[in-house]
């Protein structure tokens, strides 16, 4: 995803107010804390909010008859939904009826510099990510692809590799290796030869060692079809430069390359591609029509020279007139603009998001009453954990389509009218903000 070389999490947030949610027979209840400018929020199985820890199970079901003085709301309206998924661990089989969870980067991404030591727990986009992701319930796991100078696809995210060499630092650019080259940082997958020192720009500047505390060689597209847990789907990012134009030309050399390996090694494996890239994005929906193409973006966080990437409307524009079936939008996004979701789930769009806020189980729930389909996660086992706690899984309905097949019908999102998702979101302005 995006976050680049910017692996570093700090995330003001404040508790929700105690609210008091009709769900038919249920009330879904928060506890109130006392409120705190901007506390640091601690990644851990619950969340700590200005020095008190909030176990998940705060945010829980009571009955009615146990809820003294419950705020008045208006009746439930229906919401819209899209697309979900349903997981069979056992037999990786997928059907509509369950809020999706996505692996960033595999079990999550490295944040190097983090005191988090659970975010350099495991090498990200490498093999041994992706299957440790594949102990916990997640749907997919999502990572981001290249394709080298000699035309081969591989798994990394950044746009520049760095190794140091007779005490100088070193970069490339990973696009300008030969897949030689590139495999040759990192650890090594043949036994007893060492590789290059694998170093990492953060976005202040500053290099570091990338330790991390389970290491991986680096792989390639290929390795991951071939090595990984054949029940979990990939949510492939195709990766591009923001600081390059690319013509289209050069883009079908590229997206043909992906696209030869998915032909070849997908198999049964469901596949989602997404970009931040407008034209690839556009060229890979009309190069293919079996899988899924989704558009990737910031929902107005962030502005570019290129007007298709600074709104949810812009997106919602660019994914209707090219075909494409979704949104990947950063978390910050939907919160600061709500009334987005109802216009991307009327325009038949499935709707992800990504984004630090996505290891926040409060923000992941709301995002689930609000109608998003999925998050994409890098706290997998805290968030896979709160999601079976906090949002109940329906029976499947056979009738539903998965994230594969685009945007679904009605699945699991609550029934609550605009008024009441407006008067939750007032509750968490920190989070709006």
């Amino acid at each position: 995803m995006a976050m680049a070389n910017a692996p570093e999490y700090s995330i003001p947030a404040s508790p929700p107010p105690r609210f008091v949610i009709n769900q038919g027979s249920l009330f879904v209840v928060a506890s109130h804390r006392r409120r705190h400018r901007h506390p640091e929020i601690d990644f851990k199985s619950s969340s700590s909010y200005a020095g008190s820890t909030l176990p998940m199970a705060q945010l829980k079901a009571a009955r009615v008859a146990d809820v003294p003085m419950a705020v008045d709301v208006v009746s439930p309206a229906p919401a819209h939904a899209g697309a979900v998924l349903e997981v069979d661990a056992a037999a990786g089989q997928r059907a509509g009826g369950r809020f999706a969870v996505i692996g960033h980067r595999g079990k999550g991404m490295n944040a190097l510099v983090s005191p988090d030591r659970r975010l350099q727990d495991v090498k990200e986009n490498s093999i041994k990510s992706f299957n440790e992701a594949a102990r916990f319930p997640v749907d997919y796991v999502e990572f981001d692809v290249h394709v080298t100078k000699d035309g081969c696809p591989i798994i990394f995210h950044d746009n520049f590799i760095f190794t140091e060499e007779d005490g100088k630092i070193l970069d490339k650019r990973v696009i300008d290796l030969q897949l030689e080259d590139f495999l040759l940082y990192g650890p090594q997958n043949e036994q007893g030869k060492g590789g290059k020192p694998l170093l990492r720009k953060m976005k202040d500047g500053r290099i570091v060692n990338w330790n991390v505390q389970s290491d991986d060689p680096l792989c390639t597209f290929q390795e991951a079809f071939e090595k990984v847990n054949p029940r979990l789907g990939f949510n492939v990012e195709l990766k591009f430069d923001d600081n390059l134009e690319y013509q289209e030309e050069e883009l079908t050399r590229i997206l043909k390359a992906i696209l030869k390996v998915v032909l070849e090694y997908a198999k049964d494996r469901p596949i989602i591609f997404s970009s931040f890239q407008p034209d690839a994005a556009q060229l890979m929906r009309k190069l293919q029509s079996t899988y899924p193409v989704y558009f990737l973006t910031n929902g107005g966080t962030e502005i570019y020279t290129d007007v298709r990437r600074n709104s949810l409307e812009e997106a919602i524009k660019l994914c209707l007139a090219s075909g494409m079936q979704g949104i990947v939008s950063e978390a910050r996004g939907i919160f600061r603009h709500p009334t987005a979701v109802p216009k991307i789930k009327d325009a038949n769009l499935s709707l992800l998001t990504y984004g630090a806020l996505n290891n926040v189980p409060e923000a992941v729930y709301m995002q689930h009453l609000l109608g998003v389909n999925g998050v994409i996660v890098d706290l997998v086992q805290e968030i896979t954990e709160a999601v079976s706690e906090l949002i109940a899984v329906p029976e499947p309905d056979p009738d539903a389509k998965n994230l594969s097949n685009g945007a679904a019908k009605d699945a699991a999102t609550p029934n609550f009218s605009q008024r009441e998702i407006s008067f939750l979101l007032r509750l968490i302005p920190e989070l709006v903000q």
